[in-house]
């Protein structure tokens, strides 16, 4: 099995790289449609901004490439954010998989913008993936007909999202120790 972790042109390749490594799986970072066509599954990795993100995808021709997939495609963090259709963040038209907006946090409902940190996931698909995770986002879908996890930072959101081929989450699985590595395990398992 191969994954295609998709250079958006983020900071956190490496990391991805390494989580599915120590699952004996073999990953390769690419922004080449050819290379990317030859995987198994593609990641889209979490850190930077929807509107970098969308440039970078842009730019390397990727942007009908994903949406024409039928791979299992995992969203990370703003990986997910940008299946949706629009995100506040940089006034950004994202990929249009998932119906939705991402919206960012309001101060006066949170501690603190960016939610840095652990934070508990419900999940309604497999409560074998309850548990807490790893967040690091100003932003965030409140809910959508694909939403599967929950979690609550000053309101209840979208924390884990499933449709058809996509699966996303908004914490990262690469940053999570053990519920994060059964997150990976369970989205290989599923391919």
């Amino acid at each position: 099995m191969k994954i295609g972790i998709v250079d958006c042109g983020g900071a956190n390749l490496n990391s991805i790289y390494y989580s599915f490594k120590r699952l004996n799986i073999d990953s390769f970072i690419s922004n080449s449609i050819d290379e990317l066509s030859q995987m198994d599954a593609l990641v889209l990795p979490g850190v930077g901004s929807a509107g970098k993100v969308m440039e970078t995808l842009s730019k390397k021709n990727l942007v009908n490439f994903i949406k024409e997939t039928n791979k299992p495609v995992l969203g990370i963090c703003i990986g997910m954010q940008i299946l949706f259709d629009y995100s506040e963040e940089d006034n950004t038209e994202c990929l249009g998989l998932i119906k939705g907006t991402i919206t960012k946090f309001n101060k006066k409902d949170v501690i603190a913008v960016p939610q840095m940190g652990w934070n508990k996931v419900e999940c309604k698909l497999d409560n074998t993936l309850d548990g807490y995770y790893y967040f690091a986002n100003s932003y965030f879908n409140k809910d959508s007909d694909y939403t599967v996890g929950y979690t609550s930072y000053g309101n209840q959101f979208s924390s884990i999202i499933k449709k058809d081929n996509l699966l996303g989450c908004q914490f990262h699985p690469e940053k999570s120790s053990t519920a994060g590595e059964m997150f990976l395990k369970n989205f290989i398992n599923s391919i």
